[in-house]
């Protein structure tokens, strides 16, 4: 079901709360929160821990019912649908990025980026063009038969960005994408995130890294599950702390 909307992404009234046996009302982790996100914006989340920072890229992943509100991407009302079609949307719209990669260790690196592919009636030379033509695209097109544990930090990095963007998705979603990497390899990291945004992709990260969120077009703090004031980075962006060119 097709929605108006002027922004990309519109989380509109969103709350969550969660039941707690301690507390007849339960748990409330985010209060009334709304905000819009432009097509090819890269906005930063920031916010101690417990601050619903998680529950909030929960929803925008479309894994995590809000309580109240709607979460509409590109029109479409996320958790209006069922939950076999919110699946196909995950897979059609959204790329993830975690802390931890999650790589699978016995795979080589074209194979991990194959993963989402598994599912999509592709021919098996095609799903190969797709996952080597991310690891071009973020420096790894030499490496596709190296084993994770083959690879840098960086470059696991790099491969678990690769195969988020193995399905072209609008929107990329990105959980401390450097939070356990030293300052070269999360430059490194954000490097890659910094030249995708720049051919267009749509990138919601959220990072405890001030050094980082210097680096997006905005910044929202949240607190106890509400924001506060917004930062707008737009016209004041730089790449010069980053490591040259991968």
């Amino acid at each position: 079901m097709r929605e108006e909307s002027l922004a990309f992404v519109a989380v509109e009234n969103v709350s969550k709360t969660y039941s707690d046996q301690d507390s007849s009302g339960g748990v409330q982790v985010l209060r009334d929160v709304s905000v819009e996100i432009a097509e090819g914006e890269f906005v930063c989340l920031m916010g101690p821990s417990g601050s619903g920072k998680s529950t909030l890229l929960t929803i925008l992943g479309a894994m995590n019912h809000p309580s109240e509100g709607r979460l509409v991407i590109d029109g479409i009302d996320v958790y209006a649908l069922s939950d076999e079609r919110r699946a196909d949307f995950r897979l059609q719209y959204l790329g993830f990025v975690f802390q931890q990669h999650h790589l699978m260790p016995y795979l080589n690196a074209i194979e991990n980026v194959m993963l989402p592919l598994a599912t999509l009636k592709l021919a098996g030379i095609e799903k190969r063009r797709r996952a080597l033509d991310v690891l071009e695209k973020v420096g790894l097109g030499d490496k596709a038969s190296r084993l994770p544990s083959q690879l840098s930090g960086g470059e696991q990095g790099r491969l678990a960005i690769a195969r988020a963007l193995v399905n072209d998705p609008p929107l990329l979603l990105a959980d401390e994408p450097t939070g356990t990497l030293d300052t070269k390899t999360g430059d490194e990291i954000m490097k890659v995130f910094l030249d995708l945004n720049s051919l267009g992709q749509t990138i919601f990260m959220v990072s405890h890294n001030p050094a980082n969120a210097a680096l997006v077009h905005r910044v929202l703090h949240i607190r106890d599950g509400e924001f506060e004031a917004t930062s707008d980075k737009k016209d004041a962006r730089t790449v010069t702390r980053l490591s040259p060119a991968l």
